[in-house]
């Protein structure tokens, strides 16, 4: 039995277009990862040879499928590393956005070359599924195609199973005091007895789970009573989530070099979970 497509490009374009709207509005689901996987590893390298090689005898079926595979590792880590240099990055949306409008371009570009062939020259898909065809290939044919769905079965299941069973990271959390500009410098280091004196203090969960943070805050050891009970919290951040908020403190007490500490605290912790951030703080009468 012969199954002929006229016009496979159509076909991927359209899962190209699925692909964008379940990401849009199902953000996580099977068929996302079923549709993705062949976005990555296939349509980009298909669609570009498609363009480079419009006729029919320019390229066996094997050629191009093993092209398609090869090129598309190629292509899609390029369109990274652009992307990586302009203001968007290699995030989620503008990675979909860039490779489906490599995989359009390409694809428009090969039916314009196709349309100028003769129809006869024209390539099209035509899977031919009778066994005598198999039987009458030569046997190195043979060979190369089975290590060809092989080595497609198994890097296709190799990465299915590294987006499904993900390897969790290092698990940490990120803690940190900055100038009320939002950088490392300008902290409050010459104040007067009753002056207020303030720094931006942050926290950023990188603990891959659910956690309550609460922050005390110390002047030589005792507790800044200008800030709620001394301590801010608790805050409870997910994963990846991020914290930063302006702090206050004043001393009570004129001495040179006195100690502001920040002291960080998980899920209700009696000892502190890092080491504390500390300041040094002249106060004058």
């Amino acid at each position: 039995m012969r199954i002929r497509l006229q016009n496979e490009l159509l076909f991927l374009n359209l899962l190209t277009i699925l692909l964008i709207a379940i990401v849009i509005f199902i953000p996580s689901n099977v068929l996302r990862i079923i549709v993705g996987l062949p976005f990555l590893l296939f349509f980009p390298g298909y669609t570009l040879i498609a363009a480079l090689f419009p006729r029919r005898d320019a390229l066996d079926s094997i050629e191009r499928v093993a092209l398609s595979f090869g090129l598309s590792i190629a292509v899609v880590p390029l369109i990274g590393l652009v992307l990586n240099y302009t203001p968007w990055g290699i995030t989620l949306y503008p990675v979909l956005i860039s490779i489906a409008t490599f995989i359009l371009t390409t694809s428009m570009v090969a039916w314009y070359r196709r349309r100028r062939l003769p129809e006869v020259e024209r390539f099209t898909v035509s899977l031919n599924l009778s066994l005598a065809l198999w039987g009458g290939q030569r046997s190195l044919d043979r060979i190369l195609s089975i290590i060809l769905i092989v080595a497609i079965l198994g890097a296709v299941g190799t990465l299915g199973y590294v987006i499904a069973t993900p390897k969790v990271g290092e698990k940490f959390t990120e803690f940190y005091v900055l100038g009320l500009e939002g950088k490392v410098i300008d902290y409050p280091s010459e104040l007067k007895i009753g002056e207020e004196g303030k720094v931006i203090v942050g926290i950023i969960n990188r603990e891959h789970e659910t956690v309550s943070y609460r922050v005390e805050v110390r002047i030589d050891g005792v507790g800044n009573n200008e800030v709620g009970n001394n301590e801010v919290g608790p805050l409870v951040l997910g994963h990846d989530e991020k914290w930063e908020e302006a702090v206050s403190f004043t001393p009570d007490r004129a001495g040179d070099s006195q100690k502001m500490e920040f002291l960080l605290y998980k899920n209700g912790g009696s000892e502190p979970y890092l080491k504390p951030l500390h300041l040094w703080v002249n106060v004058k009468e």
